[in-house]
């Protein structure tokens, strides 16, 4: 009998030690279908090239969609902490699921890298990390070229949610600092199929600009709408507006539309002195031999940047311990705050306790829509 209980206890231990020895996980939350899944698809097309093993470690990754709907991103949360046991996330890819998960991911001590536009706490939220550009820093990059040609009044159209009034406040902001007057804060939903009453609106205050706080498909609206009332002021967009979708979508009705963006979309026009050409080069190419050239998105470039912070801080947790364990979970969490001079597709990366995003302007650059192709503005 003692020898049976010993033999069961042996065996239970090797048991534990055989699933905490187990495959990393990596979950992913991505907005494959509903108003954003025109940027969905880039964000799950990287995952075909990330690599099946890091660190002698196999990785499965589990991706799901949440229909571009916070409440089911925070079931599909649930499940993958409960059910899945995953060690981190990239993703969600939506603003507002990112905010609605984040206190699940925290709770669990499960590490997020949010592939969205994220303004939070980080020394209330430790376990939340972004690798997307603060907007604040992006929007900046813009309002200092409407400065240099000379925009005195600027208009703002964007959308009616979180993502809508980061932009608007960055915006207003950055203007205010300029010298710039806001003179029309107009709004639309991500499900509208026009925009006419908020570029009349808009155009009523007579602008020199108009800043668009939209992004993917539903973005390229106002754009279309500025241009077929006949407007003929400067129109700028966001980080989020800058993708394939956006010029098919608005065809030669964007021409001329300036965007502020990541390196990785014109890796190939930037200078052998920016630190992203090298990485975003090779990964936009492996992206483009499984895809095609309609494949160049910085939405792609986001996951790839959230891969390239877990490969980088995933052998100091497996020091600490193995994955599917909380120790593994938090020594990835502690490995990652101190990411440092880490050079993605889209900047370089240098992290602190209380800034779990560390770009800086080496994250952005200036784009135009000209000829269906978006191009590097010198």
């Amino acid at each position: 009998m003692r020898i049976a209980r010993i033999l069961g206890t042996a065996a239970l231990l090797i048991s534990l030690a055989t699933a905490a020895s187990a495959q990393i996980k990596i979950g992913a939350i991505i907005s494959i279908t509903g108003p954003t899944a025109a940027l969905g698809v880039g964000y799950k097309n990287a995952f075909a090239t990330f690599p099946a093993e890091i660190d002698g470690k196999s990785v499965t990754y589990i991706i799901r969609d949440d229909a571009s709907d916070a409440s089911a991103a925070v079931s599909i949360a649930q499940r993958m902490i409960e059910d899945d046991h995953i060690d981190a996330m990239i993703g969600p890819t939506l603003t507002s699921s990112a905010l609605a998960v984040q206190p699940l991911m925290n709770a669990a001590k499960v590490p997020m890298i949010a592939t969205a536009p994220l303004d939070y706490d980080a020394v209330k939220y430790p376990y939340t990390f972004s690798a997307v550009q603060p907007v604040g820093l992006m929007v900046n990059a813009v309002v200092a070229d409407m400065k240099k040609h000379g925009v005195k009044r600027l208009a703002y159209i964007g959308f009616a949610d979180g993502f809508g009034d980061q932009v608007y406040e960055a915006t207003k902001t950055a203007a205010a600092k300029a010298g710039i007057e806001l003179v029309a804060d107009e709004r639309y939903s991500r499900t509208d199929t026009s925009t006419e009453a908020q570029v009349l609106k808009a155009m009523s205050k007579k602008p020199d600009a108009v800043m668009i706080g939209g992004s993917g498909t539903p973005g390229a609206l106002p754009d279309v709408g500025l241009h077929r009332r006949g407007y003929k002021g400067l129109i700028y967009g966001n980080h989020g507006m800058v993708s394939p979708a956006f010029l098919r979508v608005g065809g030669a009705q964007v021409d001329g539309t300036i965007a502020v963006t990541g390196p990785v979309v014109v890796y190939d026009q930037l200078p052998a002195s920016v630190p992203s050409r090298a990485p975003a080069t090779t990964f936009m190419k492996a992206l483009i031999a499984k895809f095609g050239p309609d494949s160049v998105s910085p939405f792609a470039g986001y996951s790839e940047d959230g891969l390239l912070l877990l490969q980088a801080a995933i052998p100091a947790a497996l020091k600490a311990a193995q994955p599917g364990t909380e120790a593994f979970r938090v020594g990835l969490r502690d490995a990652l705050e101190k990411t440092h001079d880490l050079i993605g597709v889209h900047g370089v990366y240098s992290m602190s306790p209380t800034n779990h995003n560390g770009m800086d302007d080496r994250a952005r650059v200036l784009v135009q829509a000209v000829d269906g192709q978006w191009r590097l503005v010198h």
